[in-house]
């Protein structure tokens, strides 16, 4: 319906015939000029998004398994084009690099760039050692190249796209991972009258389908399609069974140990046999900041001026690469090429990142062949040198936020809350108003904050995927607890405590407590406040409350007490849910607040919650 009202021209990416035509229109069109592909380009990148975010919101009973595929195919027929494009608009300027020539070095140099790409393309023309380095003063890119490099008809394009379209695909859609609300019925089915016991657990654990490893689902990479269609539990759900699994194991968490230990250990085993020391573990380290195609390319043949002729030798091969190293060196060591790279203004990058190479064969990020690797935090560049040219991307830990120090939730006023993540490197507050959330600050010491980031409302689901593009990752995902030490909790006390914190926000505040750790992993233990101001809580103010999913008290003993204590407050009683435990302590006032909430609220405050896991990773 969307799409139907905006009536700009552009296809429906849903259908077919729609998104065919509109690629084979753009394939038959010989304009190659590069700002034209530049703009078309933004209209692809849209249509990229549109699918991608149909893939994650649509629920998995609403999308056939045709569709899923025909949206991945429609996805990497679209990214594919657009590079060919950009392939096709950087020929066309070399053919008239002389056009673009420096009047001191005498060589072609050009940056264009818009908010999706920048584009730095470099002619040898003149073909001398002095010239063998350039900085691109627009984009403050450069390079260095050997003496070879640099007597040759050679170019060098530095092509940075700000999106990444290169990472395999199950990355790019499980970078913001589907968050499902378990209903009261699923959960009573988990939970039955008690909390289950452990060797319940395990039971259970062996008797769902082993989950496939990172390895697994991607051995072959974006290219495949198919690969993609088979792990669809990285983007949602395949049916009903899955489901249930995926909500247990991935969204609560359940613990390494409760699975069947010869399902571990074959999965252990086929993880080794796949990986080795450059090969870069994604669900550790993620691309932030884009990806830049670093290329050396053959210079075609330039026209002539011959009396009022202009005059040039049409070659039908397309671009061709430069090779490097020479095929003749028959493995003799050959000059390094030293790249400089100016860092994303719209990243923040917490610690030095890592420079990864990709390798299309076999269709993963590498960090052999990048060496002396010199990261200027002021400067905000990074040099490196590297054996050959190629397409690169600058990672950073995908969990260097995490575990959390503190978090806050406060209510602001009606159907509002403010969320607070303190981590090591940073204070992250997100304000929440009815169905909406966004950014009100990143307070990071020395460095600064994107503004692009704050000060924008939108769905949880837009706001996860920007904070993660700007490497601001707060959103533990499927394989976190592997490489964060997590304080583990039931699934049935955790997600529960999460709901019911959500249907009094508007009313009470919550906050993280030392005595969580102390508490196993069958309770969870936070600070509970009224608080109907827009005020901070004071300390006096904060009460400590142990839940188990089944079961809210009231402690008597506080967040400054020598030692941690199950004993309730006197005159307090057991209550099944956090809501009727509050009612006991809670003014007239503060209860009203609660039943007038909306539940478009209450449903975002729990969406956060559930997707930052404040409970677990803090």
């Amino acid at each position: 319906w969307e799409h139907y009202l905006s009536c700009d021209g552009s296809p429906d990416p849903t259908v077919l015939q729609e998104i065919n035509t509109f690629m084979s229109l753009w394939r038959e069109d010989q304009n190659e000029d590069i700002q034209l592909v530049m703009e078309k380009g933004e209209q692809v990148l849209n249509l990229i998004e549109k699918l991608q975010f149909l893939l994650l919101d649509t629920p998995p009973n609403e999308i056939t398994e045709k569709e899923t595929v025909q949206y991945q195919e429609s996805i990497l027929e679209l990214q594919n084009l657009l590079h060919q494009k950009y392939n096709g608009a950087t020929e066309h300027l070399l053919k008239t690099a002389n056009m673009y020539e420096d009047s001191e070095t005498g060589n072609m140099q050009a940056v264009i760039k818009d908010k999706n790409v920048t584009f730095c393309i470099w002619a040898n023309l003149k073909k001398k050692v002095r010239f063998k380095n350039h900085v691109f003063c627009d984009a403050q890119h450069g390079f260095d190249l050997p003496k070879s490099l640099a007597v040759s008809g050679v170019a060098v394009r530095i092509l940075h796209t700000h999106y990444d379209h290169v990472s395999p695909l199950w990355l790019q859609c499980q970078s913001v991972p589907k968050l499902e609300v378990l209903d009261s019925k699923e959960l009573t089915q988990h939970s039955k009258d008690n909390v289950e016991e452990p060797e319940e657990e395990e039971k259970k654990a062996r008797e769902e389908p082993s989950m496939p490893t990172a390895e697994e689902m991607c051995s072959d990479g974006r290219k495949s399609a198919s690969l993609c269609r088979e792990n669809r539990d990285s983007i949602a759900d395949i049916n009903e069974t899955e489901e249930e699994t995926e909500k247990k194991s991935e969204i609560l968490d359940i613990p390494s140990q409760v699975q069947d230990p010869l399902m571990q250990e074959e999965k252990n085993e086929k993880k080794e046999a796949i990986t080795d020391e450059n090969i870069v573990d994604l669900q550790q380290f993620v691309p932030v900041g884009g990806v830049y195609h670093i290329d050396a390319l053959q210079l075609p043949p330039q026209v002539k001026q011959i009396k009022d002729w202009s005059m040039v030798e049409l070659l039908d091969v397309g671009l061709e690469a430069y090779p490097y190293p020479p095929e003749e060196a028959e493995g003799a060591p050959c000059p390094p090429i030293q790249i400089t790279l100016r860092l994303s203004d719209n990243v923040i990058y917490f610690e030095g990142p890592v420079v990864a190479r990709w390798d299309p064969a076999g269709q993963q990020w590498r960090t052999d062949g990048i060496s002396n690797v010199t990261y200027e935090t002021q400067e905000k560049s990074i040099t490196f040198e590297m054996d050959a040219f190629y397409t690169i991307a600058l990672l950073q830990d995908a969990h260097c936020n995490m575990p959390y120090r503190a978090w806050e939730l406060r209510p602001t006023g009606m159907d509002e809350a403010l969320l607070v993540v303190t981590t090591v490197f940073a204070t992250i507050q997100i304000q929440i108003k009815g169905n909406q959330c966004m950014l009100s600050s990143v307070a990071v010491e020395e460095k600064d904050v994107p503004s692009h980031l704050t000060g924008k409302w939108t769905s949880p689901l837009d706001l996860r995927a920007v904070l993660k593009k700007a490497g601001v990752n707060i959103f533990p995902g499927e394989y976190s607890h592997k490489y964060v030490s997590v304080n583990k909790k039931a699934p049935v006390a955790e997600v529960r405590a999460y709901q019911q914190m959500a249907l009094v926000a508007s009313a009470f505040a919550f906050a993280w407590s030392k005595w969580n750790l102390e508490a196993g992993q069958e309770q969870v233990v936070f600070k509970v406040s009224e608080h109907l101001k827009a005020d901070f809580v004071k300390d006096k103010d904060w009460s400590l409350y142990m839940f188990d999913g089944q079961k809210a008290q009231k402690l008597k003993m506080t967040e400054t007490s020598e030692a941690f204590s199950e004993e309730l407050e006197d005159d307090s009683e057991f209550h099944s849910t956090l809501y009727h435990m509050l009612k006991d302590y809670a003014s007239k006032e503060a209860i009203d607040k609660v039943e007038a909430a909306s539940f478009l609220f209450i449903d975002v405050v729990y969406q956060l919650l559930l997707a930052t896991r404040v409970l677990t990773y803090s």
